[in-house]
């Protein structure tokens, strides 16, 4: 009795993480991948907030009780470790510098 339920339990095929492309329509947000992932949460650092824009590459995670969505970051900017970046799908930019420093669309603000 217990090899049964031992096997059974160690031989389904557990859910794995997919990668796909993000597009918005009436159906709402959907991640087309091996299929199409509609209900999941996005997931982003506390107090950020953002909307991906459609075509962005999303990877799609199982939890236990549905499915978490996150942006495939393939923006390559020059950062040392520790420093932050922000940017939006029209050009602004914010990086917070590891020696204080500020920029604000490329315009530098040192720290007081």
């Amino acid at each position: 009795m217990w090899l049964l339920s031992y096997m059974t339990r160690n031989s389904m095929e557990k859910p794995s993480a997919e990668r796909g492309n993000l597009s918005r329509g009436a159906e709402g947000n959907v991640v087309r991948a091996s299929g199409e992932h509609k209900a999941f949460a996005q997931c982003l650092p506390y107090g950020v907030y953002s909307v991906a824009p459609a075509g962005s590459r999303m990877v799609v995670i199982p939890l236990s009780d549905g499915e978490a969505a996150l942006d495939v970051n393939e923006h390559h900017a020059e950062l040392e470790p520790g420093e932050l970046a922000l940017y939006s799908k029209g050009g602004a930019s914010v990086v917070l510098k590891n020696s204080g420093e500020v920029l604000i669309n490329g315009q530098v603000f040192a720290r007081d």
